[in-house]
This record gives structure tokens, sequence and C-alpha cells, in this order.
């Protein structure tokens, strides 16, 4: 069993591929899991052979590896989405950041995930320039 950081957040080893991320999704307690599982259904069916990673206990989606477009963090009362070109997305995601090309996207319990909309970020996402992290 993982241990939960801060939030709730899952600590899982870093790791490269699908195993780590399906690892830190089945360790994200109670209803966050269920979301973290539907992203990750959403991630991968919208950019097929999406490279998958674990680093800083978040996990990372990028067309290459070592260059990420997505990222994803758990904490005590929402799942954050990090869109790491989202100022580049149309429309913007709701969620500012000090990094000037950061947006998020936060997501709380009872909130309805538009699918519609989060798969349209996630490909406009997936082609611009990732992020190295």
């Amino acid at each position: 069993m993982a241990k939960l950081l801060s939030g709730g957040n899952p600590q899982i080893a870093k790791g490269y591929g699908n195993a780590p991320v399906k690892a830190y999704i089945a360790a994200i307690p109670g209803w966050k899991s269920k979301v973290g599982r539907k992203l990750d259904k959403l991630i991968t069916r919208t950019v097929p052979g999406v490279h998958k990673a674990v680093k800083y206990n978040s996990p990372l989606y990028g067309v290459e590896e070592g260059a990420w477009f997505l990222g994803i963090h758990v904490f005590t009362n929402y799942v954050k989405v990090a869109f790491f070109r989202g100022a580049s997305l149309s429309p913007v995601p709701p969620g500012k950041s000090k990094q000037q090309h950061v947006r998020y996207l936060d997501i709380r319990e009872d909130d309805q995930l538009d699918e519609k909309q989060f798969t349209a970020w996630v490909k406009q996402a997936s082609k611009l320039p990732g992020e190295k992290l």
C-alpha cells in the first residue's frame, strides 16, 4: 500500500510506463481514484500511444518520453489537472497559475467532468511542445 502524502496524494516511486501510473491511480483514496481512472482512460483514448510516467508523485502524460503536456495531482478536496501549455489552449482552462504557460482544471467530488471539453484540451495540448520535467 502506498503512503499518502498531504492531501491524500499517493507516494509512488518514480517510474515510466503504464504500470506506475496505474499504481498511483489505484492508491488514490476515495472518489478521487474514480476521477483518476476516468482521466487516464480519456487521455489514453484521445492520444493513442501516449507516454506515461510518475514523477514528483504525479502522473505525467506526453507524446514523447521526457516531454509532458499534462500532469495530475491529488489534493484533499479535488484532483488538479495541469496543462503545461494551457495558456495556448482554446478555450483556456479556468485555473490560473503563477507560471506563465500553465493552466489548471480542478475537479471536485460533485463536479460533472465535461468530457468533450476535456478531450478537446488533451488533443490540443498533445500537439504543443512538451514540458521537460
